[in-house]
């Protein structure tokens, strides 16, 4: 029997699972935390392991400052990783966490230890550029308009002032974060890469998931679905079953456990 992950506050297990072949490591999109994969771990087969990603200045760790650039949260983020790097581990992330994951792989990569598996999902391929302008520094009124156009943000939170008063600052942060990323042309990556994008999303274009095939020297599948910017809440079955299904040719045990979900 493995023993189960040490106790840390960047990593949150969904459902711990020693004994897993395979550890899927999921980044959050802007102002949200390691709960959006909290039922991830019971929907996925035994022979993965979801671990959230939980960041600095959200949900019990809303105390802590937020990071704002992704070249001071790569460092500490990788020195969190590694500990947990013992199995064959895959990355995925969904808009601001997709490019925080492709990032982790790229430096992992350099490392000689890279991901087996890049899942990207709601963000277009880090080599293009931004296809509006930044809005992290937009007037209070204008930036609440902007989070009401991405449907991200739950409309009684919106409508809330003593809650938007406790949000608009971690938003702030991870909007800065994602919109000043030096957006440039990379080495591609060796490990393959699945893109996932809503067919309605107004933020990232088919073209812009499209272009991730451009990153890798390895397979690249693009997958769109029915939805908007937040399709991984809408269409959350089938999107776990792509996952599952990108995910199990890397798990050697996968074929070997009749007893549990495969």
């Amino acid at each position: 029997m493995t023993a189960p992950l040490p106790s840390d506050p960047w990593i949150r297990p969904a459902q711990p699972r020693p004994d897993a072949a395979l550890r899927l490591f999921c980044l959050p999109y802007a102002g949200g935390g390691a709960s959006i994969y909290r039922t991830w771990g019971e929907a996925l087969p035994d022979w993965l392991e979801v671990c959230a990603v939980q960041l600095p200045g959200r949900e019990e760790r809303i105390g802590e400052p937020a990071f704002r650039q992704v070249d001071r949260l790569l460092p500490v983020l990788l020195d969190r990783l590694r500990p947990h790097l013992d199995r064959p581990y895959a990355l995925f992330g969904h808009s601001m966490g997709a490019v925080i994951a492709y990032e982790t792989a790229r430096a992992l990569e350099a490392e000689g230890g890279g991901p087996v598996h890049l899942i990207v999902s709601g963000q277009r391929a880090p080599h293009l550029p931004l296809n509006r302008p930044p809005s992290y520094h937009l007037s209070e009124p204008a930036f609440q308009e902007r989070l009401r156009v991405l449907n991200g943000t739950p409309a009684p939170v919106l409508q809330e002032p003593e809650l938007m008063k406790m949000v608009l600052p971690l938003l702030r942060c991870d909007f800065e974060l994602s919109e000043t990323y030096r957006r440039q042309r990379a080495e591609p990556l060796a490990c393959p890469i699945t893109a996932l994008g809503g067919r309605d999303d107004g933020e990232v274009d088919p073209a812009g998931v499209e272009a991730w095939r451009e990153t890798t020297r390895g397979p690249a599948e693009i997958r769109m679905f029915a939805g908007d910017h937040f399709f991984l809440h809408g269409q959350r079955r089938v999107l776990l079953d792509t996952v599952a299904r990108c995910l199990r040719g890397h798990a050697p045990v996968a074929a070997e456990t009749p007893g549990g979900r495969s």
